[in-house]
């Protein structure tokens, strides 16, 4: 029987350069926290409870229209931003 991880893809950015890109472990983290490994998911990739709420709050937006959606928008992309940047600055300094 095949595990979701064997259809993971590998980074390119390490494969080619041996360093890993802001977007290592995003799906590591998403397995994880399918299989309801919170805590661990959140090790992996720290973005990527902020990640979701963002892209739960581009799809309900699609249909709904609030009144500062593009502030909200806005805001969390920052905060996704903020938080892959320095989880990535953690990773490669540990």
């Amino acid at each position: 029987m095949s595990s979701p991880e064997d259809f993971m893809l590998p980074c390119l950015n390490k494969k080619l350069f041996g360093i890993e890109c802001l977007g290592c472990g995003i799906q590591r983290a998403v397995v994880l926290m399918f299989k309801g490994e919170f805590v661990a998911a959140f090790q992996m990739y720290p973005a990527i409870y902020t990640l979701f709420l963002l892209a739960i709050f581009l799809i309900f937006n699609l249909f709904v229209k609030f009144k500062h959606s593009e502030t909200i928008k806005m805001g969390l992309i920052a905060l996704n931003v903020f938080i892959v940047v320095i989880g990535y600055l953690i990773k490669i300094n540990t």
